[in-house]
């Protein structure tokens, strides 16, 4: 469904909260000025000006900053750089459900550099997120924003100095077209962000106003901000919807140099770049280029940084990072492997099961498939022992379930409690632990046990429905070979209670169509995930995005109470509701078993070349690897 302005889309579910007031607005900024706009609106309409707005509390860093602390102001500008990308690329417009872009293959955002416009504020989102503060935007392409006390609407007031590559500038224009063509023609994900913001309208060259609806609009500022800003001049006239052969008119650090389709992309430093000035970029963006060479598999991959073909390899496969770099280029000091701390929420990941699928609708069978995995033998076997289980979607953070609902956690649940299981309010949720033997006869017998009640047995070796005398059996879908070494004991498991799982790897292209058509069983994903929780929420797990095509909800999870704890954390307006409501939201997905929940870590595992460097402050949230630089001397 389309966006109109003048049908306008409205939240579907509405819960709980009053409309806000001057003394519970808690969305608070420092002020560039404090003074309304009008004396002669009443005090609940006073108009608030900022150069920066935090969801909750203020921003760290005040109007006249001049650095981010994690930031080294004289890094050198220069080097040439070459990194590593994975999967391929068949278009060049990063904004549209069709084809994949170089920034929207794997792992690539850790870069901070691709192929996508600037955005109004930066901080909230990749590139640009904030490394030290969770959702807090600061002005970008907005030189600042206002807005009145009841956020009825946002204004954004543009940069006059901000450009294009071209030289043109970014006006009010500009910025209403790219609410139009990405709400209208872009990925489904644009028009949920923002479907409660219903209107924009021009209101001078460098002025622009968006209207925001809703009975909580405290996200929206922020959500509109995150909005890329494409060039209305270099757009009109072409088809958005198609995949882009040529590049794009960018307005950031870096324009695309040169490019061949699914082998590299090479971006070149701006250096009369617009923003090169700001306090959000110092620091940042010092490499005069970068290139990104893409690789199908990662094991050809480590082959060629182990051969120095490209500079900084980031590992995510505990073996390889424990018995794998024993190499000349290491041993001579001209690499460096190390690991550097974070405070990154690790994001949710697990083996997603599809409950669009008949075999996955029944919870019992979702949780029969999660005692067969045995995580504590694969650490101890596979991993080496370097990680962690997460027994939450928010693992090691406040935000994570633990022992039993209280408080305002509980009072949100008894709201919704019809569709919830009773052992929510009554049992901890606790994923089974092994003895990391591989003997798990418990688990089998208790899956066996589950699987029974819901209609299946176990005959002649083989799980079988007594109703249709279907075998039960099912794919997992996958696009990097080196998880199938996880993913076989695992399927080993399964057949020990008569189940046949099959592993199958397809190409990046094909898992992205699959994927975004929901065509899979089982998979294997990480949903990435903030200290601050919000609207991206819906996109993983609300009922509405259930069935829209290329939607984040991976598992087809349609349930009102999911619904309901999704909405009070985008309504959320202090910390401690935004806390309760992603606990209480964590404990309910745990309890109905969408995935298998898998793992996490507590730092980042790089190696790269010794002629980079690194600030001495490092960022808690983000590697920051655009804040890195060249010391030519090496």
């Amino acid at each position: 469904m389309k966006r109109s302005t003048s049908n306008p889309l409205r939240l579907t579910f509405v819960f709980g909260l009053l409309l806000q007031t001057l003394s519970s607005l808690s969305v608070a900024a420092t002020s560039v000025s404090a003074t309304p706009v009008s004396t002669t609106e009443p005090p609940s309409n006073k108009i608030v000006k900022v150069h920066a707005y935090a969801l909750h509390g203020q921003p760290k860093y005040p109007a006249n900053f001049k650095q981010l602390d994690y930031v080294n102001p004289n890094a050198t500008k220069g080097g040439d750089i070459r990194l590593m990308a994975t999967g391929t690329f068949d278009t060049l417009n990063p904004y549209t459900l069709k084809g994949t872009s170089p920034y929207n293959t794997p792992g690539t955002f850790k870069y901070g550099v691709g192929e996508l416009n600037e955005t109004l504020l930066t901080g909230t989102q990749h590139p640009g997120i904030s490394g030290d503060e969770p959702q807090t935007g600061y002005g970008l392409i907005a030189e600042w924003i206002e807005y009145p006390v009841d956020l009825s609407w946002v204004r954004f007031h543009i940069r006059p100095e901000a450009r294009f590559h071209d030289g043109s500038p970014i006006t009010s224009e500009d910025v209403a077209f790219s609410y139009h063509t990405l709400t209208e023609k872009g990925h489904p994900q644009f028009e949920n962000k923002l479907k409660a913001v219903p209107s924009v309208k021009v209101i001078d060259q460098y002025t622009v106003e968006f209207t925001l609806s809703g009975d909580d609009r405290r996200a929206l500022p922020l959500r509109v901000g995150e909005m890329p800003i494409i060039s209305k001049a270099f757009w009109e006239g072409k088809d958005f919807e198609k995949t882009l052969s040529e590049p794009p008119l960018l307005s950031g650090p870096y324009r695309i140099k040169s490019f061949d389709w699914g082998k590299y992309i090479e971006f070149e430093r701006v250096k009369d770049y617009w923003g090169k000035d700001l306090a959000v970029n110092t620091g940042r963006f010092n490499f005069n280029t970068v290139r990104l060479d893409f690789y199908r598999d990662l094991t050809v991959a480590f082959e060629a940084f182990k051969a120095k073909n490209f500079d900084v390899y980031i590992e995510y496969i505990s073996k390889n990072w424990a018995s794998g770099f024993n190499f000349p280029a290491l041993n001579k000091g001209e690499i460096i492997k190390e690991e550097i701390p974070h405070q990154t929420l690790a994001g949710s990941q697990g083996y997603f099961m599809n409950t669009r699928r008949e075999l996955f609708k029944d919870i019992r069978v979702r949780q029969a498939l999660s005692l067969l995995f045995d995580f504590e033998w694969t650490n101890k076997n596979l991993f080496y022992g370097a990680y962690q289980r997460s027994n939450s979607y928010f693992a090691s953070t406040e935000l994570s379930q633990k022992d039993l609902p209280q408080g305002l956690e509980l009072t949100l649940l008894n709201q919704v409690k019809e569709h919830l299981p009773s052992e929510l309010f009554t049992k901890p949720f606790k994923l089974s632990i092994t003895d990391g033997s591989g003997q798990i006869r418990r688990q089998i017998r208790q899956a066996l046990s589950l699987f029974k009640q819901a209609g299946w047995t176990l005959h002649q070796g083989k799980l079988i429905n007594r109703l249709s005398g279907k075998p039960f059996k099912f794919e997992i879908l996958v696009r990097q070979p080196s998880i199938t070494r996880v993913l076989n004991p695992y399927v080993k498991n399964l057949s020990k209670v008569g189940i046949q799982a099959n592993v199958r790897v397809i190409d990046p292209s094909q898992y992205k169509q699959r994927m975004d058509e929901f065509d899979f069983d089982m998979t294997t994903y990480v949903l990435g995930q903030s200290l601050t929780p919000g609207h991206e929420q819906r996109l993983y797990f609300h009922s509405s995005n259930a069935n829209v095509p290329g939607s984040l909800n991976l598992s087809g999870v349609q349930n009102p109470a999911v619904d309901f704890l999704v909405e009070q954390i985008i309504e959320a307006d202090t910390r401690e509701t935004l806390i309760a409501a992603s606990k209480a939201l964590d404990r309910v997905l745990l309890w109905h078993h969408y995935m298998v929940p898998n793992w996490h870590i507590s730092h980042h595992r790089v190696a790269y070349r010794s002629f980079f460097q690194r600030p001495a402050n490092q960022a808690k949230y983000d590697l920051a690897f655009d804040t890195w630089w060249v010391d030519k001397k090496k």
